[in-house]
């Protein structure tokens, strides 16, 4: 007896498998938030045998001369400096695919972490000069170098911009769903913490609630975020 069979289904009609979105970039902003959280405090350790000769620009130049204090904090800024760029790029295509046409969001993020950058850069910018009026101390004038060390120091602890970065992501998530709600309430209460840094003359403070957020958020949306989009 003849048993007609059923035509399989062809292989163009299936449902493709989901495919989960890169999110190496998430992780890299990670790093960068490590590096520079804890690069930043560690370098900045290398600047305590100077610190009882702050009275005295002379005695506090020939104190940091030879520590590596300018190569380590370097080298610190410009890792930090890959990192976040490549995250902050990330952020924006994210929230882009997330948030809904002509939203301010992953325009305001994406510069929060861009004004960090620039601190950064700053921060490090001096480098060269740095490292060679200290590798040659007795030949430069202290007057001159030490308060270019105060501003080295200080540059690249301007991490307030992620504040704009986080308060950005808070609108996102508690308006739009763009991330998780966990995360919009902790991107508030960062946002809140480094808001209050700005306020007072301790805006260097930024870096850590600042820093922690990158790394919390590199974190979150690398294996946090369920909501999958089709974009690239």
């Amino acid at each position: 007896m003849y048993s007609p069979t059923m035509p399989e289904k062809p292989a163009e009609s299936r449902s493709p498998d989901p495919v989960r979105q890169p999110r190496g970039w998430a992780l890299t902003g990670t790093v960068g938030g490590l590096v520079g959280l804890v690069g930043i405090f560690a370098t900045a350790t290398l600047t305590a045998p100077a610190e009882e000769f702050r009275g005295d620009n002379a005695q506090y130049v020939a104190a940091l001369a030879g520590t590596g204090y300018v190569w380590a904090h370097q080298v610190v800024t410009v890792v930090a400096i890959v990192c976040l760029a490549i995250f902050a790029a990330g952020l924006r295509r994210y929230l882009g695919a997330q948030e809904p046409a002509g939203s301010l969001v992953p325009m305001l993020a994406a510069t929060g972490v861009g004004l960090v950058l620039v601190g950064l850069l700053i921060g490090g910018g001096i480098s060269t000069e740095l490292f060679f009026s200290l590798g040659s101390a007795e030949e430069y004038d202290p007057d001159v170098i030490a308060p270019q060390l105060t501003i080295f120091a200080t540059m690249a602890w301007l991490w307030g911009g992620i504040g704009l970065t986080a308060g950005a992501v808070a609108v996102g998530g508690l308006r739009h769903g763009s991330v998780s709600r966990w995360f919009a309430v902790f991107s508030a209460v960062i946002a809140l913490l480094v808001a209050a840094t700005q306020l007072a003359p301790v805006q260097y403070i930024a870096l850590v609630p600042g820093g922690i957020w990158v790394v919390v958020a590199g974190l979150a949306l690398a294996f946090g975020q369920h909501r999958e989009t089709g974009r690239s």
